[in-house]
């Protein structure tokens, strides 16, 4: 078949998407080489001066997932969360934020949130009157809240339950270095011991003291509106906020974007920074407000809010969502009784997650390394293999992939552009800038950018990013070539797959510009 042939093809396979769209709509430390050692069987458990051999404190990703690799390792382990099933007050339940109120329940928001954006274009593929219709709000929160349900379920029935890992429900706090104390959800107390404690409590999302605060909600409450508001304030730059303002006015709400500094996502490479502003100013409502910081917001009589800023301005609004940095929960640990060491409300720790207390560790958000599941989830794991199975597994944070569920989608892996060049000193930037055809043949104004950054000394791929449909679906098998130490001459050695927009990736011949001593030549 002829590469136009191909094409045609493309699009009629397009069209038929559409067409589904608007049916869908209804080295190792002594004291860890002892611990490593210690056990080999559950018996042997059971000799220990202890209760158990290690207590988790947190069921999110991190503590579950070492509570039960450690668990089929031979070790007698215990799982404190303060409540199994999500909602209110504690939100992250078993199954932690990600589960509860983070990645899962807010992709679930992404998916819903894209179907008009689909169906906008389907007259383009030949299909009249199709819409989106009226999305149904409280349904689709009651599908959410079942669908979280069976994952608390999962988690606590198979996937703690199978490995053998104890589950209690309630909240742990410190008394001394091998000792928990536990109130438990029935309103008893119990104290419990263990010769290794690992917290990971996770985070929590961090609002000003401002006059009103009182008023608004975060990620947490989000997800438990009985409503959905018709206009709604996002505060904050980062990819919580960026991902809910485009959510939210993807399902209708009228969004104002607010944020302190020039340009969100600080840290992410700025072409990707820059190419998001351009495409949510292009193709969304979205209204954003950069160099602008809410003082105070006011609760008016009907029930709406006021949001003035600094400037004096102010924004009526139905909801006001804080997006503005998340903090470790750490204030009810008690972690002086043990002499375990913080750093604002984080808690820090060794490659091995180890604290300054040689039998206390800690993995995941409360650790302020990179706060994303799968991180957590590795940490967790190798903490685990360390202690319990025999093995020397420091934490890998190197080349870690991820992406922003924005439209576009952002995806990313290895330095940013400015990253490479101070690191590296010498390197090639390749970028391209195009219309996917799933855009350009239904005449839309959507644009997607490639960008890889490439060591000249060693011809390594050093970054990769894209901002396009699928990024995150992209960018993690691009990841593991990246993680390997792949070459451009190696992409270039792929053979692409046509017509798709991944295949950039394998034909960018000629650079942008380049570095030389750090310093940009065009």
């Amino acid at each position: 078949m002829g590469v136009c042939n191909r094409s045609t093809m493309k699009i009629f396979v397009m069209a038929a998407a559409a067409l589904r769209s608007t049916n869908a709509f209804s080295t190792i430390q002594p004291s860890l080489r002892r611990n490593s050692l210690s056990l080999s069987s559950t018996a042997a458990a059971t000799d220990s001066k202890y209760d158990y051999d290690m207590i988790v404190i947190g069921g999110g990703s991190g503590g579950v997932r070492a509570a039960r690799i450690s668990s089929g390792h031979g070790a007698k382990v215990v799982l404190l969360e303060g409540q199994l099933k999500h909602g209110a007050p504690n939100y992250s339940a078993i199954g932690g934020t990600c589960v509860n109120v983070g990645c899962v329940p807010k992709k679930l928001m992404v998916f819903a949130a894209r179907y008009p954006g689909d169906i906008k274009e389907a007259a383009g593929y030949g299909w009249k009157g199709a819409t989106a219709g009226e999305f149904d709000w409280k349904q689709f929160m009651e599908y959410k809240d079942t669908e979280i349900t069976r994952l608390n379920n999962v988690y606590s029935d198979f996937v703690l339950a199978k490995a053998g890992v104890e589950v209690m429900e309630g909240l742990g706090k410190l008394n001394g270095k091998n000792s928990i104390e536990v109130a438990m959800a029935g309103g008893e107390t119990k104290t419990i011991t263990a010769e290794n404690i690992l917290i990971a409590v996770g985070g929590w999302p961090f609002k000003p003291d401002i006059p009103g605060i009182e008023h608004t909600i975060t990620s947490n409450e989000i997800f438990y509106l009985k409503e959905q508001p018709k206009r709604m304030v996002v505060v904050g730059g980062g990819f919580i906020a960026c991902e809910f303002a485009s959510i939210m006015e993807g399902l209708g709400t009228d969004v104002t974007l607010m944020y302190r500094g020039d340009l969100f996502l600080r840290g992410f490479d700025m072409d990707m920074r820059e190419h998001l502003r351009d495409e949510m100013t292009r193709n969304t409502k979205v209204d954003i407000q950069f160099n602008t910081n809410p003082t105070e917001i006011i609760k008016n009589d009907d029930g709406t809010l006021t949001v003035v800023t600094e400037a004096g301005d102010k924004v009526e609004c139905d909801s006001v969502l804080y997006a503005t940095g998340r903090g470790g929960k750490i204030e009810n640990l008690n972690l002086e009784s043990a002499g375990v060491e913080t750093k604002g409300s984080f808690i820090p720790v060794d490659e091995y997650s180890k604290t300054n207390v040689d039998n206390i560790y800690a993995v995941g958000d409360v650790t302020d390394r990179i706060a994303l599941t799968p991180v957590a989830l590795m940490e967790g794991h190798s903490l685990a293999d360390t202690l319990y199975g025999g093995m020397d597994r420091k934490s890998d944070h190197k080349l870690v992939a991820s992406t922003v569920f924005t439209n576009p989608e952002i995806g990313t892996v290895g330095y940013t552009e400015d990253e490479a060049a101070e690191k590296f000193k010498n390197i090639a930037v390749y970028k391209s800038k195009f219309r996917a055809m799933k855009h350009s043949f239904p005449k839309s104004e959507t644009y997607s950018m490639f960008k890889i950054i490439v060591d000249s000394a060693t011809d390594k791929v050093v970054g990769v990013h894209v901002a396009t449909d699928g990024a995150g679906e992209m960018i993690q098998g691009v990841g593991i070539a990246v993680k390997m130490g792949a070459t451009k001459a190696q992409f270039d050695a792929t053979i692409g797959i046509h017509p798709t927009s991944a295949e950039e990736l394998v034909t960018m011949r000629s650079p942008a510009y380049t570095y030389k001593d750090g310093v940009k030549v065009e």
